[in-house]
């Protein structure tokens, strides 16, 4: 049975990046430029911008008592770090919009529940004045405080991704539930990351 699993798992996995690979598209626009930041990641370590600059990433809010979009969100990072083992220097960066919460140890157990790749997926929290403005000001992704009392989280965010290129200039935001949306972000990854390493 786990066997089987797994040859279901790798065919998802081919056919994920063969059919994003049919995706054409125009020249991806300028939306932003993410400002200089610095957080901590699950191991400890500060990330600044200048440690993401000279290749793409994808970025995403979440935090790890999140009830409603963030297993979703995670599961579907975890799918396109996996379908993009071709371009080893993409970055995935997941950044807590609960930073109280999710110290870096918290953090780290999250990601080894999700059987991360720590090197290619980093998992951010820092001060929350920081983390909103990278949310906010950077990514262009909102951030509010939930009402729990309505049925809500007690954060609401974004359930967008966020590709940004080597130069740190986001070139486009991709909804989650959009499967079409996760194909076409695979594509542009990959155009991005193919430009990058052409001599």
């Amino acid at each position: 049975m786990l066997g089987v699993l797994f040859a279901v798992a790798s065919g998802a996995s081919v056919w994920f990046a063969g059919r994003a690979s049919r995706h054409a598209a125009d020249a991806l626009p300028v939306l932003a430029t993410v400002p200089d930041f610095s957080l901590t990641e699950a191991s400890g370590r500060s990330i600044t911008r200048q440690d993401l600059a000279g290749h793409p990433w994808v970025a995403d809010l979440v935090f790890t008592q999140c009830g409603g979009i963030c297993p979703i969100m995670t599961a579907s990072m975890s799918r396109l770090v996996a379908s993009t083992s071709d371009l080893p220097g993409v970055r995935f960066v997941s950044v807590s919009v609960n930073p109280t919460q999710d110290t870096p140890a918290v953090l780290s157990a999250y990601a080894e529940r999700l059987n991360a790749d720590r090197r290619r997926w980093l998992f951010l929290t820092g001060e929350e004045t920081a983390v909103r403005s990278l949310a906010v000001q950077g990514l262009k992704l909102p951030v509010a405080d939930g009402d729990p009392a309505q049925g809500e989280d007690e954060i609401l965010h974004s359930q967008r991704f966020v590709l940004i290129d080597a130069q740190s200039r986001v070139r486009g935001t991709y909804d989650v539930r959009d499967q079409e949306a996760m194909f076409q972000l695979r594509a542009d990854l990959e155009r991005l990351a193919r430009a990058d390493a052409a001599p």
